[in-house]
């Protein structure tokens, strides 16, 4: 069954009831219908390639857009907006569109006009009038949907096969662990170009009948001001936002009573920001894990099963494993690679055969690239990265544990760690730290007052080298620390 099968039964099943609020207003099911109608039929007009490009803020302009271009049975390629103008040519050029649907205020954002056949502006259509008649075309599970990009962090950006069938699965999994109703709210701010923004935050309460709020931008007291007003069930976040919520002033426990479900994605979630949620507002944020691979969400802890530092088990028809570098399969509490294999798993990568197959294993197991444990009773906890591990004379290192004894250092908002060469030891940690607001520190002593602080927790050898100051880490769209231009800035990178 389509993506959009679910979506327009939904919004049919109530016409008047409001599905989405954003900046600009909010849109009952019918609104979304008849826009969704006008802007697939000025793609039909204009584009002849199989895929259709979306480059729009974080609103309802996304999912009219991205329905339009299913009703067509063409395939949405959500684009992100945050990329340099030469990554954001390549992503078009790669994915063989000739048309691009966004809006005015979105290219005066970007600064420069995408090479495209056609550009539709959502402003320039008149929404008013009667739409061109569009008799939806569906598609079966095996059909591509969307095509996602990854965002980057090292090399070009990869194009992500997701069906209609895994994200309809995906769906169906978030569903079926928690158990959404119509009367159900999310909250968000994720952008929509990055697969958490887009099932978990956007198509799922569209799929499911729920109503879904939406701002584009990330402003700390405004949010507090939607939880008032709105009272949602579900509210989506990554980590950096989260620390950010911990420190407007007239935030209250009460602000967060309607919400059962506290969601964090998009990075491991810092253990200092997830305590003083708690210790603040009584709150547990509980924890997922995914990847774009995955469409993405694979393991959700929730709060009834909160485990310290856990993302959850994995959800229904996740099959998960952890396995030696050997390739065997690990039991209980032993660290290894994360794979798994299910029916949101990605078909592959675009017009990329060969990495796709060295991302699968013989039996059809994806290989995450995350190093991670099961405990007795199926909850994942999340290591690291394989490739972000040290080597520091001898011994695995993974940057998390350096940062989760950095960030709760009284003076340090956040921090990433990388690895330097050393002719001695091989590598070395590196920290680089962002400073919380307001805190003034003596240049000459902080490295060596920070490396004392790790000292007490860490083993010597996990002790920072170096601990660097900056005025604030580099991140993707999804808050994830870009390591690689950490590394850049000690001359490792490339």
């Amino acid at each position: 069954m389509s993506i959009h099968g679910p979506i327009i039964r939904q919004l049919l099943s109530s016409p008047l009831r409001t599905r989405i609020v954003d900046d600009r207003g909010s849109y009952n099911a019918i609104k979304l219908l008849v826009a969704a109608t006008h802007v697939a039929a000025k793609i039909r007009g204009v584009c002849d390639s199989k895929s259709v490009g979306i480059v729009l803020p974080t609103g309802a302009g996304f999912p009219i857009a991205a329905l339009a271009t299913w009703m067509l049975g063409k395939v949405a390629v959500p684009m992100n907006y945050l990329l340099k103008q030469e990554e954001l040519q390549y992503v078009i050029d790669d994915c063989e569109t000739d048309t691009l649907v966004t809006a005015g205020p979105m290219l005066d954002f970007l600064g420069f006009a995408p090479r495209c056949k056609t550009i539709i502006k959502l402003e320039t259509l008149d929404f008013k009038s009667m739409p061109e008649p569009v008799l939806p075309t569906f598609a079966d599970d095996s059909e591509l949907g969307v095509l996602l990009y990854t965002s980057g962090t090292s090399g070009k950006p990869k194009g992500v096969m997701l069906s209609h069938g895994n994200i309809r699965a995906n769906v169906s999994q978030i569903d079926r662990w928690i158990d959404i109703g119509p009367g159900f709210t999310f909250l968000g701010v994720l952008p929509q170009f990055h697969s958490f923004g887009m099932t978990a935050l956007t198509l799922t309460p569209l799929m499911l009948g729920a109503k879904a709020v939406f701002t584009a931008r990330f402003v700390p007291g405004k949010i507090y001001g939607l939880l008032r007003e709105h009272r949602p069930n579900v509210f989506v976040a990554i980590p950096s936002m989260y620390n950010a919520l911990l420190h407007v002033r007239d935030a209250k426990a009460e602000d967060w009573s309607s919400v059962q479900y506290v969601v964090s994605g998009g990075e491991p979630l810092p253990e200092a920001v997830a305590y003083a949620f708690w210790y603040k507002f009584g709150v547990r944020i509980a924890e997922g894990y995914g990847l774009t691979e995955t469409s993405p969400v694979t393991n959700w802890c929730r709060p009834h099963e909160w485990r310290h530092r856990s993302v959850g088990r994995a959800m229904p028809d996740v099959l998960q494993r952890i396995v030696d570098p050997a390739g065997k399969v690990l039991g209980p509490d032993k660290d290894g690679e994360v794979q798994m294999r299910g029916p949101n798993v990605m078909q592959g990568y675009f017009k990329l055969p060969e990495q796709t197959a060295s991302v699968f294993t013989s039996d059809g197991y994806f290989k995450t690239g995350d190093m991670g444990r099961h405990d007795g009773e199926g909850h994942l906890f999340i290591t690291g990265r394989i490739k972000e591990m040290l080597i520091v004379g001898g011994e695995n290192v993974f940057p998390r544990e350096i940062e989760e004894v950095l960030n709760k250092h009284e003076a340090i908002k956040d921090s990433g760690v990388v690895g330097r060469m050393d002719p001695s030891r091989g590598e070395v940690p590196v920290a680089f730290v962002e400073l919380k607001e307001g805190v003034t520190i003596d240049a000459g002593t902080f490295g060596n007052t920070v490396r004392a602080w790790c000292r007490a927790s860490l083993a010597g050898y996990k002790v920072p080298d170096e601990v660097r100051v900056v005025d604030a880490l580099p991140r993707n769209a999804t808050g994830k620390i870009l390591r690689r231009e950490l590394k850049k800035a000690i001359g490792t990178g490339h």
